[in-house]
């Protein structure tokens, strides 16, 4: 649903396409259907018929369904857990109708084989194979194709990838970024194997995909684990990506001086209220997020804010692979203090953990979701809404990426600040 005028096609029972519409598009800061989302979705609505004796005929049957009444430059089935475990020979069925010039692709993304970050590799990586598939590479110097938040899963995921979209650009660079209202839709994904290279711009999510493209296509990839937030974190992500594009240092110079000279100037405005409320204000803060916004924010508020981190809890389950390379990255944070994060996806464990340190009122910031309300008012602390459920807030072009962002988170801290100091 991310993808400009891509649609759907769910190979599962009735429930596993609405569960994930609630959680994500409902429960993720009310982002709406989309073009083909919600109610929209067709699904074949597997029973225990199709379970019993295969589900082939009736995929077919709502592939054909789809193509005569849905307009769309791309089609993707996905299977849930129910086709998988019988054997329906999804990837034949697409095929069949590939071979006809339908452009359709298939992802095995049963429930059983991990969450949404797993599952959105597997779909990218479902649409280089069989969609793009074997392209000799005509490389255009200067595109880069980027890599990062996941769309719905990141609530703020439009804003975000717009906001990197636009810090490539002052620089002289041309984002392909792929998903979202900044993209060109299917257009950018047909001009991926003609990157000048790669951009993964999180922790570890994306980089199965560029190690795919460059054994694919031989594209070289960036990784810069840690999402740009504020003027400290951007001007180095800048300065990184100017490096290895080989962009002239002066022009990523001027961008960074102007740049820093507005974001300054503004948080200069702040500087009256934050030392005279010096006293009342927040110093210590968790995270409860994936490991993108988790190590970005932690970041920003150490390196710019001078807050102390508490714990920061990482919910996303990476790979085993990736543990010590966040880990890694939290280390990093600040030669002052040894930021400690801990890999936990069972929010009733990090409630137990953060109850338990003792807070006094009003010094703990909390960044996380709806579910931390409670937590937030037991320990007299504030909260920041950064992950999944948002119920409490409507979100539509909000961003806490890039010197903007930084702006942004600011003000939404120090707001809290100031309504629970009423």
């Amino acid at each position: 649903m991310g993808i400009k005028r891509a649609i759907p096609i769910v190979h599962a029972g009735p429930g596993c396409s609405s569960k994930i519409f609630e959680a994500l598009c409902y429960n993720s800061g009310f982002q709406g259907e989309g073009y083909a989302g919600g109610s929209a979705i067709p699904a074949t609505n597997s029973s225990e018929k199709d379970i019993v004796f295969g589900g082939e005929e009736k995929l077919r049957s709502t592939i054909e369904g789809t193509l005569k009444v849905m307009a769309g430059d791309l089609f993707v089935v996905l299977t849930g857990c129910t086709a998988e475990i019988v054997g329906d020979d999804v990837a034949q069925v697409a095929a069949e109708y590939r071979r006809k010039g339908i452009p359709i692709v298939n992802a095995e993304t049963g429930g059983f084989k991990g969450n949404n970050y797993k599952g959105h590799e597997l779909v990218i990586q479902a649409i280089i194979n069989q969609f793009i598939g074997e392209v000799r590479p005509e490389v255009k110097k200067g595109l880069v194709n980027v890599f990062s938040v996941l769309p719905f899963q990141d609530t703020y995921w439009r804003a975000d990838l717009e906001e990197i979209k636009h810090l490539l650009e002052k620089i002289g660079l041309e984002a392909n970024i792929l998903f979202g209202y900044g993209s060109k839709g299917i257009e950018e994904w047909r001009n991926i194997p003609h990157a000048e290279f790669n951009l993964v711009l999180s922790p570890w999510v994306g980089l199965d995909t560029a190690k795919l493209l460059e054994n694919k296509y031989g594209t070289p990839y960036l990784h810069y684990p840690v999402l740009p937030m504020g003027a400290v974190e951007t001007s180095k992500f800048l300065e990184t990506v100017g490096a290895f594009g080989a962009i002239d240092k002066k022009k990523i110079d001027e961008v960074i001086q102007k740049e820093e000279e507005r974001f300054y100037e503004y948080l200069q405005g702040a500087t009256d209220f934050l030392t005279e409320s010096r006293n009342t204000l927040p110093h210590q803060f968790y995270t409860i997020a994936d490991s993108t916004y988790a190590l970005g924010v932690s970041r920003f508020l150490v390196n710019e804010l001078g807050m102390v981190p508490g714990v920061q809890y990482v919910i996303d389950d990476p790979a085993d692979s990736y543990i010590d390379l966040i880990q890694k990255e939290f280390h990093q944070i600040s030669a002052d203090f040894d930021t400690k994060v801990v890999l936990e996806n069972d929010g009733g464990k990090i409630h137990e953990l953060i109850r338990k340190k003792g807070h006094r009122a009003k010094e703990t910031l909390i960044l996380g979701s709806s579910w931390e309300k409670d937590l937030a008012r037991d320990v007299k602390g504030f909260l920041i809404y950064l992950s999944v459920p948002i119920t409490y807030q409507l979100v539509l072009n909000k961003t806490y990426v890039g010197y903007q962002g930084g702006l942004n988170l600011t003000e939404d801290v120090y707001s809290q600040v100031l309504e629970g100091n009423a």
